[in-house]
């Protein structure tokens, strides 16, 4: 799903927070030997002749676990459903997922339906690999959608594909720590969250750290950036420019973002090195900010000690400001080599927009009720408001303020060059964190790195 948890120690769901890319491999070792394969398999593609259904292929990194079991449900119930229509679910994991559509692509053999993380979208489709959804279901989507999830499944503003799973970003605390260091809840402003995370933070006799006020970490791509995306939408700020031919971090909001996590750090109210999947559940980081999917993770890892987790929006820098955070997401999409695409796109509307019975009789679309069932949301806020007041939550009042974040989340630029652009945004990051580069030198470093990124011709 989004990128998500890491596996150390922790429920493997959700592997894009590893990865800072696909790497670049030779041809016979970048197409997966194995694809894992579930739902209605056909011996091969048909041609719609009597006898002889269509087969459709969708390729996703719903490889195991729950994911696989969520996603053939619905797969099952349309192929019991459709005799002229199959579908055949294949699946990589996450880290081979964007260099399997790429090379499969130029070796003939791509999937009709494809399910990328959004922030590839761009490459997709300067690559020839993404087609542009027809009229009908490009209304469709931006009628049943919030804005984020829109604007992460368009490229250049055409629409490319039905959003699946959309997790917003907001801040996860811990009530007992702040309640022990005198502190009434969780802050409002970036002056307030200083304040916490400098009383929440705790030394023992020799210096070392016991509790983080404020955990940033430097555990992969999607954890150092995604929270400091957050901030920087928060403040106003953007990473690239509108028209994605530059970086817009370099700006009073990302001075404003870089000099609130680099004093966290200096002060020592921050220890990035620290992996915060494990210490917030373990009570040793007070607050961090990351996205909806955590939720499901905490409880399991947490069990009644998940009673001291609070969720509040993202803080502002100032009171009164406008609200907004980071959206980041995956979506369903057709291939521009699939030979069948009119079938591809009306199961695609069967699963992410047809509406129809579902837990306690809540009426929503199959893909909200996937999404659910294993503890995240999609963009359709009609959809999770029906599900989670249903029960479909199970009564979590931390998942509200994430369904909230819809209505002002921002998603991430999902440019040719977006993966590349977030990896080397982490790494000046990180720079800045461990003292190698000043605020002024990180943001300069970023600006002329990820211009030089964005702005080639691919």
């Amino acid at each position: 799903m989004t990128p998500g948890s890491p596996s150390d120690g922790l429920p493997a769901r959700r592997s894009p927070r590893r990865t800072a890319g696909p790497s670049r491999r030779h041809f016979a070792l970048a197409l997966p030997t194995a694809l894992l394969a579930s739902g209605c398999a056909a011996p091969h593609r048909g041609t719609g002749r009597p006898g002889d259904p269509i087969v459709l292929t969708l390729l996703s990194h719903y490889a195991s676990g729950e994911l696989k079991e969520a996603l053939r449900g619905p797969v099952d119930e349309w192929n019991a459903t459709h005799e002229r229509v199959k579908v055949r679910t294949k699946a990589v994991e996450f880290t081979d997922l964007l260099t399997t559509f790429m090379v499969r692509q130029a070796a003939g053999q791509g999937a009709d339906i494809l399910h990328p993380y959004c922030l590839w979208n761009g490459q997709l489709v300067r690559a020839g690999v993404l087609r542009p959804a027809p009229a009908e279901h490009a209304e469709e989507i931006r009628r049943g959608y919030s804005a984020a999830a829109v604007g992460a499944a368009s490229v250049g503003g055409r629409v490319y594909g039905y959003p699946t799973e959309v997790q917003t970003y907001a801040l996860y605390y811990n009530k007992r720590l702040l309640r022990e260091a005198g502190l009434g809840g969780p802050p409002r402003t970036w002056r307030e969250l200083e304040e916490a995370a400098y009383r929440t933070t705790r030394r023992d006799r020799y210096g070392n750290t016991l509790v983080q006020g404020f955990g940033l970490s430097t555990y992969d791509d999607s954890t150092t950036v995604g929270q400091t995306l957050a901030l920087l939408n928060s403040a106003g700020g953007t990473f690239v420019s509108a028209d994605g031919r530059s970086t817009a971090i370099d700006s009073p909001a990302g001075r404003a973002v870089f000099g609130l996590e680099h004093r966290l750090v200096a002060k020592g109210a921050s220890s990035p090195g620290v992996n915060v999947y494990r210490a917030f559940p373990s009570g040793q980081v007070a607050m961090v900010i990351s996205a909806g999917w955590w939720t499901g993770s905490l409880k399991t890892l947490m069990g009644k000690d998940y009673r001291d987790v609070g969720v509040a929006p993202v803080p502002l820098p100032e009171a009164g400001g406008e609200r907004a955070t980071l959206c980041t997401g995956f979506m369903l999409g057709v291939n521009t080599a699939s030979a069948h695409p009119r079938e591809a796109w009306e199961f695609l509307r069967w699963l992410n927009a047809e509406k129809t019975g579902g837990t306690k009789g809540a009426v929503a679309t199959r893909m909200s009720a996937l999404q659910v069932s294993v503890g995240s949301l999609t963009g359709r806020a009609d959809d999770m408001r029906t599900l989670l007041g249903a029960g479909g939550g199970n009564g979590d009042p931390n998942l509200r303020p994430f369904l909230d974040a819809l209505a002002y989340a921002v998603p991430e630029p999902n440019v040719p060059g977006a993966q590349q652009a977030k990896s080397l945004l982490r790494k000046n990051i990180e720079a800045l964190w461990t003292g190698q580069r000043s605020v002024e030198e990180a943001l300069r470093v970023t600006r002329r790195q990820v211009d030089q990124e964005v702005a080639r011709t691919w």
